[in-house]
């Protein structure tokens, strides 16, 4: 074995050094006071739990990035956390089980077994917020006001919004007769945009009325006036469609108002986390990152398979993706040296504290550290220590 095989990382896996570290805790101390002010009760789930506990639900889908290990303990087989959202959604159906509204924050470190993308991490720093027991766009319009928040306070700028419903989709498609292997191969068309197969695909289907509906979604996207040629070229489609369509205006209408500087982006065919997504999908960007910086939806009756099914909505986001954001703080803090001398004397180390509690950074200098030649130190003169 050489000397870099001891050191090296797998791929994927990072380590955050001075002055990266401090800043992203910083960043993560900002972000857990916003949701705590927003009244998001802060969690902090177990990193490994019994794998039938992680993959329950909608944590199907994350079976191949889930690392897996035996419990010497019992025998059993148990998952490395690879997502924080089916477990903030068993803490809300059964170690809480809190009647009404429930709001949960997190910040943990997760791991997977692969990255989302090239660009992804294996090892992200996973920061969200749930919203449980409300169905609508109120609590919609509050998790997405609550990511863009965060993305404004982290420093996005150029901030792009997009939003989607899963609803449009799914209720088209329940109209609409298709055989299974259709189904499927649309479903592959719309969530890799490869549009120009569409009208192959469902030439044989096309004298039905949701077919057509459906050939047209993919040229439903842009700004909020694609809502207006939604009203129009929808309006025959099934009523629970239209409900969709005029819950994500409602809510596309208050977040522009709310934020005017931010773009907001409407895609009616949009299918991310179609399996577990029952209603609104949102995802943020921003110029010159190759991937969404935030993204959530509605994910009703998540707590189903825990014996609790009921409405819920978040979001999540890379604290370290965050953290690039914001210019790197390369400037230390200033830092006293104060001699071991103030160790031994009563006043000395009154002086430290009171420099601590003010905020100040003091190292008592042992044999080996090395002061700057500039540094700030405490000094002895007489009978009392004085900062020079």
């Amino acid at each position: 074995m050489s000397l870099a095989d001891l050191w090296m990382l797998p791929d994927g896996m990072d380590e955050m050094l001075p002055p990266q570290a401090r800043q992203i805790e910083t960043l993560r101390r900002q972000l857990l006071d916003l949701y705590h002010a927003w009244g998001y009760d802060l969690v902090l789930p177990p990193k490994v739990e019994f794998l039938e506990s992680l993959l329950t639900g909608v944590g199907r889908d994350l079976d191949l990035q889930t690392f897996k290990l035996t419990d010497q303990v019992t025998g059993r087989m148990m998952g490395v956390s690879a997502d924080v959202t089916p477990q903030v959604a068993r803490m809300d159906a059964h170690s809480m089980a809190k009647e009404g509204i429930a709001r949960f924050c997190y910040s943990t470190e997760i791991l997977r077994t692969r990255a989302d993308n090239l660009l992804g991490s294996r090892s992200p720093i996973q920061l969200g917020a749930e919203l449980f027991g409300h169905a609508g766009v109120a609590s919609d319009l509050e998790v997405v006001s609550l990511m863009t928040e965060t993305l404004l306070q982290a420093g996005a700028t150029d901030l792009c919004l997009d939003l989607g419903h899963v609803g449009i989709y799914r209720g088209l498609l329940k109209a609409a007769v298709l055989p299974d292997q259709v189904a499927e191969d649309l479903f592959d068309i719309f969530q890799h945009k490869r549009l120009g197969e569409l009208d192959a695909l469902l030439a044989p289907y096309a004298s039905q009325p949701a077919v057509s509906l459906i050939r047209e979604l993919g040229q439903l996207n842009g700004g909020l006036d694609v809502l207006d040629r939604a009203d129009s070229l929808l309006a025959l489609a099934p009523d629970d469609v239209l409900a969709a369509l005029q819950d994500l205006r409602r809510l596309a209408e208050r977040l522009k108002a709310a934020y005017p500087d931010v773009d907001v982006y409407l895609d009616l065919s949009e299918l991310r986390g179609y399996h577990y997504h029952t209603g609104l999908v949102f995802a943020a960007y921003v110029p010159g990152l190759g991937q969404a910086l935030a993204k959530g939806g509605r994910y009703d009756q998540i707590g189903k398979e825990f014996g609790r099914a009921r409405p819920a909505t978040g979001f999540s986001t890379d604290l370290k993706m965050l953290a690039t954001l914001r210019p790197l703080e390369t400037e230390e803090q200033e830092i006293w040296y104060a001699p071991q001398a103030m160790h031994a004397d009563p006043q000395g180390l009154q002086l430290i504290r009171q420099l601590r509690e003010q905020g100040h950074r003091v190292v008592v200098m042992l044999d080996h550290d090395k002061r700057p030649p500039s540094a700030k130190v405490i000094q002895k003169q007489g009978q009392r220590w004085l900062l020079s």
